[in-house]
């Protein structure tokens, strides 16, 4: 393996986790979600890693379609920034209807009070909430199943743009072996720096508890997911 080749990995590990840190929709949404959702710690990395599998499998496709029809990094680049543009309006479309239900969650499932009498004559009223009696009762149906497929569907149109240059770059080369290594390491750096900022946060909040918000938690990760959405379209995170 030439000084070149491995120059170009090493860019590719550093440009991966930097591309990934700092776009903060590679890791808010599983956060808020497996929160919100009560994902278990295996399910939050699962989900976690094959967004992030297939949100780099789409522009390694793509940059290996350009690699051997002989498509310029321009045009590329150009075709990956309108998929990049779907993929926020998608993820801002999914975090404004995901806020709308778990408003109106947070509203349906509002504590109200019961009224006891006893035999005695004495009468008493306590609070009451059905939020978690509900929440267990709709764990297995269609929306908690729908929402890593539309996390996966809006990941997998997600561009990286960063890995097409340097897909280009070796192939000029003329070295299939330099693609597939630099292709490669800028997957694995993006996917375990994405595990990193979704399970480090992920143990952090189990180990807190906020009863006063859980109620709107649901509102809260649509809200997370679509500010994520409009971070990336109109500040180019």
């Amino acid at each position: 393996m030439t000084d070149d080749v491995l120059i170009l990995m090493g860019t590719a590990a550093s440009i991966g986790f930097i591309h990934t840190l700092l776009g903060p929709d590679h890791y808010l949404p599983f956060i808020v979600m497996s929160k919100a959702r009560g994902w278990s710690p295996a399910k939050t990395a699962i989900i976690t890693a094959l967004c992030g599998l297939g949100h780099v499998l789409g522009s390694i496709i793509l940059g290996f379609v350009g690699v051997f029809l002989g498509i310029v990094v321009f045009k590329l680049e150009s075709f990956e920034s309108v998929r990049g543009d779907l993929a926020a309006w998608f993820l801002m479309a999914f975090g404004f209807v995901y806020l709308l239900w778990g408003i109106r969650r947070a509203v349906r499932s509002r504590p109200h009070a019961h009224s006891h009498d006893h035999e005695d004559g004495e009468c008493h009223a306590h609070d009451h909430s059905h939020v978690h009696g509900h929440s267990h009762v709709h764990a297995g149906t269609g929306s908690s199943s729908l929402t890593p497929w539309v996390l996966f569907t809006i990941f997998v149109l997600g561009p990286c743009e960063p890995l097409i240059p340097l897909i280009m770059y070796p192939a000029a080369k003329c070295s299939v072996g330099a693609v597939v290594a630099v292709a490669t390491v800028f997957g694995i750096t993006t996917i375990a720096t994405m595990l990193a900022g979704v399970m480090l946060p992920f143990y952090g909040l189990s180990a807190v508890s906020f009863p006063q918000v859980e109620r709107y938690a649901h509102a809260l990760a649509g809200l997370t997911v679509f500010s994520c959405g409009g971070a990336i379209k109109f500040l180019g995170l």
